[in-house]
């Protein structure tokens, strides 16, 4: 299953930018409270919704960050299932579908425990200093649960009244 994930975060950044989805372009919406940075590219697969009634969160491996906007041709290894203050807010963790230095990586536990250790602790504390917001319960599943929810998501997008 291949998807293309649109870049709003690149890895190394305080700043959280978000698309602003009726002008389409990119926001900042603040900087971390904390002193941490995002472990990689984060951004949201297209044409998803997510359970928090945003489009599907996913982080992408790459050997050196994008840039907002930049659009990667994905494929999924992995979930980080979490919640936060409003819910449901998994993170999907890709692959670039083309880069063949990352085609040994095809589920979670091919990729090394450190990484998915500095991800999870990342998303355990990034929103701890901040007022109103929460993360709980966080565990890392495979490929087949992965896109089992890519597909739940892009089905919940279809299904959803159109927005104005």
């Amino acid at each position: 299953m291949e998807f293309d994930v649109l870049v709003e975060i690149p890895k190394g950044q305080r700043n959280k930018y978000e698309v602003d989805h009726e002008s389409g372009r990119i926001r900042l919406d603040r900087m971390l409270f904390t002193s941490t940075q995002y472990p990689a590219d984060y951004g949201f697969i297209e044409d998803t919704l997510g359970e928090d009634g945003d489009p599907l969160d996913a982080l992408v491996l790459l050997q050196e960050p994008t840039f907002p906007g930049c659009l990667i041709k994905c494929r999924a290894v992995g979930m980080f299932r979490m919640t936060d203050e409003k819910g449901g807010d998994d993170k999907v963790l890709c692959v670039p579908a083309t880069d063949p230095r990352m085609e040994h990586i095809r589920d979670i536990h091919h990729v090394p425990e450190f990484d998915r250790l500095e991800i999870q602790h990342f998303f355990e504390v990034y929103k701890d200093l901040e007022p109103g917001k929460s993360v709980e319960g966080a565990n890392w599943v495979g490929r087949v649960e992965a896109e089992e929810e890519i597909a739940r998501s892009i089905k919940r997008a279809e299904e959803a009244p159109p927005q104005h």
